[in-house]
């Protein structure tokens, strides 16, 4: 018997508190019920790794721009600037001394501000931007007719017309939204809904301006023109106005096809 005592001492378990032990055990089961809970809670990781203790933090490369849109950026920021110039001048002299006294004020920063757009040509031939070849020499070479011909040639006759500064208003006004436009698109990749908008929708307004303007000095000058340098000159107004029939038109379309694309994708965007 007392072997058997001794044997059921040395074999019985004492018993000791164990609330410590299942508070412990419930606090890894939360805890691991936590971490469980917090993965599911994340479908956007679900297939990244879940542990992100053990790993190394991804340092994230930052691609700097190619010296073509540094490039790009540098012109287009500065033709919008050069072209707010002329459209502040123009506002400031044509209000403060009459449309008369526009050409002498602005007219000289307009020449070359407008050669500077020479550039739009190179740019486009040698695949530098997406623009057709024909469409921008087209429109340069018009732009180009006037602040070296007519009006270089026949100051007198176009400094006092009220086309002049009609004419500065909607290129000015045209060129500020479209440069702005593209610095903006290239710098941020993003361009705000309402510049946008302007972009695609003031033309309706500025194109017939700008048009009407150029085609009244070109016939302005068939007169001083025919004194200065014959009959040739008149024939060459007429075949210019004859041109500009077919040249606006093609110019007007393809802001048309541009703004539909554009306008399409925005409501297509807003719409998803």
């Amino acid at each position: 018997m007392p072997d058997v005592m001794i044997s059921r001492a040395a074999l019985s378990v004492p018993s000791f508190p164990v609330k410590h032990e299942r508070l412990h055990l419930d606090f890894l089961n939360s805890t691991t019920n936590t971490k469980f809970l917090t993965a599911m809670n994340r479908p956007e990781d679900s297939q990244q790794p879940l542990a992100a203790e053990n790993q190394d933090e991804q340092p994230v490369k930052v691609v700097p721009p190619s010296y073509r849109s540094l490039y790009l950026i540098l012109y287009n920021f500065v033709s919008a600037i050069l072209w707010s110039v002329v459209l502040g001048r123009t506002l400031l002299i044509a209000g403060l001394h009459g449309y008369g006294s526009v050409h002498d004020g602005v007219g000289e920063f307009t020449k070359w501000t407008q050669t500077l757009a020479a550039l739009e040509i190179v740019h486009a031939a040698i695949g530098l931007v997406r623009a057709p070849l024909m469409t921008t020499a087209m429109q340069v070479a018009s732009r180009f007719l006037l602040v070296w011909g007519v009006v270089l040639f026949f100051p007198a006759t176009t400094s006092q017309s009220r086309a002049y500064t009609s004419m500065l208003l909607a290129w000015s006004v045209t060129e500020v939204v479209r440069y702005s436009y593209f610095a903006i698109n290239l710098g941020y990749g993003k361009v705000p809904e309402r510049l946008i908008w302007v972009r695609y929708n003031a033309f309706f307004a500025l194109y017939p301006i700008g048009i009407s303007s150029e085609c009244w000095l070109v016939w302005q000058s068939k007169v001083p023109g025919v004194k200065r340098w014959g009959t040739p000159w008149e024939w060459f107004c007429w075949a210019v106005l004859f041109i500009y029939i077919p040249g606006a038109y093609i110019l007007f379309t393809h802001m048309m096809a541009q703004r539909r694309k554009v306008m399409r994708s925005l409501v297509e965007k807003k719409d998803s």
